[in-house]
């Protein structure tokens, strides 16, 4: 390894004006004028698979953004390990708001500036690199490496969903390797472990066949949007647990050693509370904030619509009111089967007066890898090393619906080994990634394949 290491710092000042040229190209899926873009950036890492020492490369056209595969089978009998990464960014609107243009990098107070740095070229760039590495010192890896790199993640995935289905020989592997998450601080080096689900729900709530003059027929006729915040404000009790019968079944409880793994992240309520502005933070009792964020599942209103919203007024009652509302969703809790339990409690809590439409958008599975699993296990020794702290374990109360389905479509453990920061300002004007995570993560992404072997 210590040849693959000092091969890695030598060659950092290479890796930095690379990561510039991938950075340049606007690769933005969601806009239709950057159609060619996405396909050149994908022929870029294409090529950046092969010169690495790849023996396999190619590009899967879809009905949406190219999918980049390339390979390395060259030791029986060893692990393989999938690494995951995307092409694709975000918009850069408000361009105004840029300090800098977002597809010209530039390096400033230790980071690099520019869309895409942090989320996802700079993250995905390390393990070409610390591959590359490798090969250019050793001529091989010490385990079999895949890599699919797609263009789609900020759309959905979906023509990566597909792919997964129907090539699940050629991406059978023993763990997939994510990073596209962040340290849980600064220098401290992170695996993120578990994610929660979504249930994203719609109420729709109908009175009167037509708005209604609220002079005329205030008093006598059900208002939906009175109706409807009643509703709401009933799917918690006053303890902060959500009302909805069945909801905490059967979900997975933390073990011991989760439970101390947070306590030794020294978690600060205040501290977060100073962040978001607010004078206090609330949620279920008995339990922690860490545990409330991660591990618990929770019922939230997203948005409430109905009646005159516009400037001015205007007296009306209105003949609907709708309301969406999400629910994360912890291991164990089936999606379908809360839904269900949903919209029989939104009916119960129902008057007569109104009829009432309950519709499910999309769900999204919860997912925990073990702790001890070994390329958990291997991923915090390489973490350690290369960080020179010791390794952290967290879970993200967010959802990754891909990273779910590379579980369970190739039944391999998902290791999200993040190297960026939250306060990187992904999807923000201004996105940044730090020059140090950026070379402590090509050291992590070598140690990871040399420890994942020992396996």
């Amino acid at each position: 390894m210590e040849y693959v290491i000092d091969y890695i710092n030598s060659h950092f000042t290479e890796y930095i004006e690379e990561l510039k040229d991938y950075i340049r190209i606007p690769s933005i899926s969601t806009l239709e004028a950057n159609k060619n873009d996405m396909q050149r950036c994908a022929e870029f890492i294409c090529s950046k698979l092969k010169d690495a020492g790849m023996t396999r490369t190619e590009i899967f056209q879809t009905k949406g953004h190219p999918i980049v595969y390339g390979e390395w089978i060259g030791e029986p009998g060893k692990p393989t390990v999938l690494i995951y990464g995307h092409y694709d960014v975000q918009p850069v609107d408000p361009l105004n708001l840029w300090n800098t243009p977002p597809f010209e990098p530039v390096i400033k107070d230790g980071k690099i500036w520019a869309r895409g740095s942090s989320d996802n070229k700079g993250q995905n760039f390390v393990h070409i690199k610390s591959a590359e590495a490798f090969f250019k010192t050793t001529g091989s890896l010490p385990v079999n490496v895949k890599f699919v790199i797609e263009g789609e993640e900020e759309i959905g995935s979906e023509s990566l969903s597909t792919f997964i289905s129907e090539n699940k020989e050629l991406l059978k592997c023993d763990a997939v390797l994510v990073s596209d998450t962040s340290l849980y601080e600064p220098g401290v080096p992170t695996i993120t472990y578990g994610l929660r689900g979504l249930l994203y729900m719609e109420v729709e709530v109908t009175a009167a066949n037509r708005d209604l003059h609220s002079g005329t027929y205030g008093g006598a006729v059900a208002n939906p949007i009175n109706e409807l915040a009643k509703i709401i404000s009933k799917l918690h009790d006053k303890n902060g647990k959500v009302t909805v019968p069945g909801f905490y079944d059967e979900i997975q409880k933390l073990t011991k050693v989760e439970k101390e793994n947070f306590k030794r992240l020294k978690f600060s309520d205040k501290k977060l509370s100073k962040d978001l502005g607010v004078k206090e933070l609330q949620g279920e009792n008995g339990f922690t904030t860490l545990e409330r964020m991660w591990t618990r599942p929770t019922l939230d209103c997203n948005g409430i619509k109905g009646g005159f919203i516009e400037d001015g007024a205007k007296t009306v009652l209105p003949s609907k009111a709708s309301a969406k509302i999400s629910m994360r969703l912890v291991p164990n809790q089936d999606a379908v089967k809360v839904a269900k339990s949903f919209e029989k409690h939104i009916r119960s809590l129902s008057p007569k007066g109104i009829s009432v439409e309950v519709k499910m958008h999309h769900y999204g599975l919860p997912v925990v890898t073990p702790l001890d699993s070994k390329a958990i296990v291997a991923a915090a020794k390489a973490g350690t090393k290369s960080f020179g702290k010791k390794t952290v374990y967290t879970r993200d109360g967010g959802s990754i619906p891909i990273v779910v389905e590379f579980m369970q479509k190739l039944k391999a453990p998902a290791v999200l080994l993040g190297l960026g920061l939250d306060s990187d300002d992904i999807h923000s004007p201004n996105e940044h990634f730090w020059i140090e995570n950026f070379e402590k993560g090509i050291l992590t992404s070598a140690y990871f394949l040399e420890e994942f072997s020992k396996v």
